[in-house]
């Protein structure tokens, strides 16, 4: 009779770093130190922490010193490896439900299983930036998201783009040096606008599908909330029935998918480098969840993988949504910011091969390498093979792995054999099969020479590129062209701009033209798609109004302003979950009477960059303070919507503001109509009509004089002038 089992491995047992258990003195967190008293690492008290031990007041200091020691020792190992890329991110804490529709083509119980809720964290971030770098830059963005599930951790690592530069992993380092900034002078950060990117991508052409979406608008998103998510590659999933099928996943933004216009993303690098990590935590602070409905595209697994002649498994290439409509399966709601940066967004540690039965891989040559990939960064980045046993990384299951020892292990394993078969430990650990929820591969055959090669499917870098040009409104194609062309000019490299000219040559003549003259060389001869599929699905543009949580509107006021119809107002859109914040020349709280309102920001501390619009309340004296004009001219330039009620519409004439323009929304009072129009507004995103009127190259100038400190400061530098032409 085989001896009893004895337990190999669990989660580690619920208690805090400081080695107490969870409850003890009031403690909710067992990931937590607690206690009242400062202690050293090994839990001695300690009286004085600002002054080192030392012989005398004036003395040496002592190596007794065991507390200055450890304390000065754990500050010089507190940092770990950025990672290689995505080193800047931000993540928060959710949950996914199932809608229930997918059990027919996955038997992942979390996607499939109707109102079945899955605990997950999602991290944001870009690509090229190191951790230090701005939110905003030009970039892809990735958006990893990690399934607790009750049968393991799935992990989809996607991007906000569904496409890359790349058909096959091995490229991998050569793009990524191509991007990260010069190796002499460590510049540019976080930009793609230099010579070694562009060297690149012009002589890899398979790369100029992802360059179209990195150029677009997509490149520059206005906030996490409202920027879509590819998992790139094709997928196989299987059903209980064990039928296969090949599908891509997408993430839907509750939100709508919305962007940030150049000038703006340029400004708020400087301004807020935090912008999209900012705007997320205080979203979610305020009550504004990130919302999320998780679809996918599903194809027959015929074992061509391919689709009307789109090769599946080339990770540039997409599936059109009007060939291939998505269906959307559940629900993702990110509504908890992290306890800790560092131990949760910073030690997450996501990974392609992080699969549950359900969920296969294909032969995507990328896709392969990525498997091999993000495993092996972990290593180095988080010190070892137990980085599993962080609690950001640990499942929400069983555990029990026969895996031992290793740097930072924290397990304490019971049991004397971490070996199958074994007759000591009962047996035990067990295998299970399908029918007991193991992972079991889909069978399937494999054959072919060993070779370095690619199939000829692979060899159509252009057709989607005009696809996606195409597929864009005029706008949208005009933000692309002036994005090509800041990129281009940045450029010293005589050759590859005229290369990278070639190869927009080969994808539509009309954009070559733009990007040629804006450089100033000839447009060279291509030979452009001539047919492609037009896809409405990949303009952002939008028609009708979408929802508006999570927006923020400026309401200019001063003391004598309209303070009952602001409090009114912002009650109104504090419903809808759009803040209203009061912006004014001076902090602290407008009075009139009985009532205030709290003054969230000042002419000194606003930028339009913050705001998805902006009102001027009734009563409010218009002023000449250049910090004011700036900011409602840049909300005009950058197509926002803009209003004013009562007398309020005088400070919009201070900044030389014309009435008549699309989007300047004007009432005698802040009524329901008012707040409506405003909020229609908002749902729109930003008021394109407005664009070949104001751009960001003819900005308004203001109609009203110039303070007397401005003028007689100009006064002064026109005879300094003078008297230095004279001498």
């Amino acid at each position: 009779m085989p001896p009893s089992r004895n337990r190999d491995q669990k989660s580690p047992a619920p208690v805090g770093p400081a080695g107490v258990a969870e409850g003890f003195l009031g403690q909710t967190d067992s990931r937590a130190q607690t206690g009242r008293y400062l202690t050293t690492a090994q839990g001695v008290r300690i009286p004085d922490t600002d002054h080192s031990l030392k012989a005398g007041s004036r003395g040496p200091t002592l190596m007794e010193d065991f507390h200055l020691r450890e304390k000065i020792t754990h500050f010089d190992h507190e940092r770990i490896p950025e990672r290689v890329v995505h080193a800047r991110g931000a993540a928060a804490h959710g949950t996914f439900e199932a809608y229930g529709n997918a059990a027919g083509v996955t038997k992942a119980d979390f996607l499939g299983k109707k109102g079945k809720q899955t605990e997950v964290f999602c991290r944001f971030s870009t690509v090229l930036g190191s951790r230090g770098s701005a939110d905003t830059v030009r970039d892809t963005r990735g958006f990893a998201v990690k399934f607790y599930t009750d049968e393991g951790n799935f992990d989809l690592v996607g991007n906000n783009m569904p496409v890359f530069f790349i058909q096959d992993g091995i490229k991998f380092p050569d793009i990524i040096h191509a991007g990260k900034p010069h190796p002499d002078r460590e510049i540019p950060q976080a930009q793609s606008a230099h010579d070694t990117f562009w060297d690149f991508v012009s002589l890899h052409t398979e790369a100029t599908h992802h360059v179209f979406w990195n150029m677009s608008d997509r490149g520059i998103p206005r906030s996490f909330r409202t920027m879509e998510g590819f998992g790139v590659h094709t997928f196989r999933l299987v059903n209980a029935k064990g039928e296969t099928s090949l599908v891509k996943f997408h993430w839907k933004p509750i939100a709508g998918v919305h962007s940030l216009v150049w000038e703006e993303a340029q400004i708020t690098a400087g301004v807020d480098p935090d912008f999209h990590r900012r705007d997320m935590a205080d979203g979610i602070e305020a009550g504004a969840p990130l919302e999320y409905e998780l679809g996918i595209q599903v194809m027959p697994d015929d074992g061509t993988d391919s689709f009307q002649g789109i090769d599946l498994l080339d990770p540039t290439k997409i599936v059109p949504e009007e060939l291939v409509p998505v269906q959307l399966i559940g629900k993702l709601t990110l509504d908890r910011n992290p306890t800790n940066f560092f131990a949760e967004t910073e030690q997450v540690a996501f990974h392609t091969g992080n699969l549950v039965p359900g969920i296969e891989v294909t032969n995507d040559p990328l896709m392969q390498a990525r498997l091999f990939s993000y495993l092996d960064t972990q290593l180095t980045r988080l010190g070892g093979p137990n980085f599993t046993q962080l609690p950001i990384n640990r499942p929400h299951c069983p555990v029990n792995d026969m895996l031992r020892d290793g740097m930072h292990q924290t397990a304490v394993h019971t049991g004397q054999a971490p070996y199958r078969p074994n007759s000591i430990d009962g047996g035990e650990p067990l295998v299970a099969d399908a029918d007991e929820g193991g992972y079991v591969p889909t069978p399937r055959a494999v054959d072919g020479p060993v070779e370095r090669a690619q199939p000829a499917s692979f060899d159509d870098h252009f057709s989607q590129a005009a696809m996606f040009y195409r597929s864009l409104t005029r706008i949208e194609q005009d933000h692309l062209a002036d994005a090509f062309t800041f990129e281009l000019g940045k450029c010293y490299e005589q050759a590859i701009k005229e290369r990278e000219l070639q190869v927009l040559a080969n994808v539509d003549t009309e954009l070559c033209q733009k990007v040629a003259a804006g450089l100033g060389l000839p447009a060279p001869k291509g030979n452009p798609p001539k047919d492609v599929l037009i896809s409405p699905a990949l303009s952002q543009i939008v028609t009708e109004p979408g929802p508006v949580a999570g927006r923020k509107v400026a309401v200019i006021a001063d003391a004598n302003s309209d303070l009952a119809a602001i409090t009114t107002l912002a009650k109104s859109l504090d419903k809808l979950g759009v803040q209203a914040l009061v912006v004014a020349p001076h902090g602290g709280t407008l009075k009139s009477g009985r009532r205030s309102v709290v003054v969230e920001r000042t002419f000194a501390t606003a930028r339009s960059i913050e705001f998805d619009a902006a009102v001027v309340a009734a009563g409010t004296a218009p002023t000449n303070d250049i910090r004011a004009i700036v900011l409602l001219q840049e909300l005009l330039r950058h197509c926002k919507a803009l209003g004013a009620w009562g007398d309020g519409v005088a400070q919009l004439d201070a900044a030389g503001i014309d009435r008549a323009l699309p989007g300047v929304l004007l009432a005698s009072e802040a009524d329901k109509a008012f707040t409506a129009e405003l909020v229609a507004a908002l749902g729109l995103h930003r008021v394109w009509e407005r664009a070949d009127i104001v751009t960001a190259s003819a900005i308004p100038p203001s109609k009203t004089a110039l303070p007397p400190s401005v003028s007689g400061k100009r006064s002064l530098a026109k005879k300094a002038t003078r008297r230095a032409r004279a001498k």
